[in-house]
């Protein structure tokens, strides 16, 4: 495994775990998953020398929170646990009872790393923020990091905070590339983190799927899906499937690392086996010739989505048109 240090983290993980997914019903894994098939994730997650684990106040309300500060045991203060709070009345009252409900479920007294978890559209990060540096003075959290923040809301949450918040945490992958252009520079000119959420698009860079093989569940609704949207990323899964052939590994495992070999980047994809949770650690250890990754660079820019709205209208027309 690589690592990142991060100041007030130490070594961060280049994969780490994301843990949406636990106890949440939307992704249909069941109680069983939550029960057993989640805590066996984290442990081998613990042995393969994973130590980012993310999750989030409002991931099935808390359970997410509980089921992993359950499954890390007496790893818990070994490792580092990154929760998010909603930013709903976030003064500096409400982000201590919102971080110590947090803490309590995860079973810690010091959470390493807290996230304001979208940009409050009303609420600038000057009221935001004292809260955050309130428990930094004190202790309570190790460092501070926001979530779906533009570069410029980043800088004024830094600016807020009147020390650095080391991370943000973003939609990134090869199929949502614009990270590329401000947040990586900007992480490397500074000594930042970028955490890439959904590195793989849902399951999109797995390979999977096409026009003629759909999602279901959750995935069903996300625009990438679409019927157009299936048809233009196909040159890129066919680069991916391209790459994975030549060094012996799965289009997922590429995608992976890809994110990972650009500069103060790491990734937080979820797993649904422990399996699967093996199959992205793996990707640590492959390493993209310079070539390669300027072609799948190249591909990723060159994909440019249709809108949900867009997508919508195809999928009413073709279910008419059936």
């Amino acid at each position: 495994m690589e690592y990142l240090d991060v100041d007030g983290l130490g070594p961060v993980s280049r994969i780490g775990l994301g843990t949406w997914q636990f106890g949440s019903r939307e992704w249909g894994y069941g109680d069983r998953y939550a029960d057993q098939a989640a805590v066996d994730i984290v442990r081998r997650a613990r042995a393969l020398g994973i130590t980012l684990f993310d999750t989030a106040e409002i991931y099935a309300f808390g359970r997410s929170e509980r089921i992993l500060g359950s499954a890390l045991g007496a790893e818990r203060g070994a490792v580092v646990v990154a929760s998010k709070i909603f930013p709903v009345v976030p003064v500096p009252a409400i982000v201590r009872q919102r971080w110590a409900g947090s803490a309590r479920r995860l079973g810690l007294t010091r959470i390493p790393l807290y996230q304001v978890h979208q940009p409050n559209p009303v609420v600038p990060d000057s009221v935001i923020m004292p809260g955050f540096r309130q428990l930094l003075d004190e202790g309570g959290i190790g460092a501070t990091g926001v979530s779906n923040y533009s570069l410029e809301r980043w800088r004024a949450a830094d600016a807020a905070l009147g020390v650095p918040v080391v991370s943000n945490q973003v939609q990134f992958s090869l199929a949502h590339a614009g990270p590329l252009d401000d947040l990586v520079p900007f992480a490397e000119r500074a000594n930042r983190m970028v955490i890439a959420y959904s590195p793989l698009a849902q399951g999109l860079l797995g390979g999977r799927y096409g026009a003629d093989r759909r999602p279901g569940g959750v995935r069903a609704v996300n625009p990438l899906f679409g019927t157009e949207n299936l048809r233009r990323v196909a040159p890129l899964l066919g680069l991916l499937r391209e790459v994975a052939a030549a060094h012996d590994a799965k289009p997922a495992q590429i995608a992976l690392a890809w994110l990972i070999a650009l500069p103060r980047v790491v990734v937080i994809p979820g797993a649904s086996s422990v399996e699967q949770l093996e199959s992205n650690a793996a990707a640590a250890g492959i390493s993209l010739r310079a070539d390669e990754l300027a072609a799948l660079t190249a591909a990723a820019r060159a994909f440019s989505p249709v809108s949900g709205a867009r997508t919508l209208v195809d999928h009413v027309r073709e279910r008419f048109s059936a």
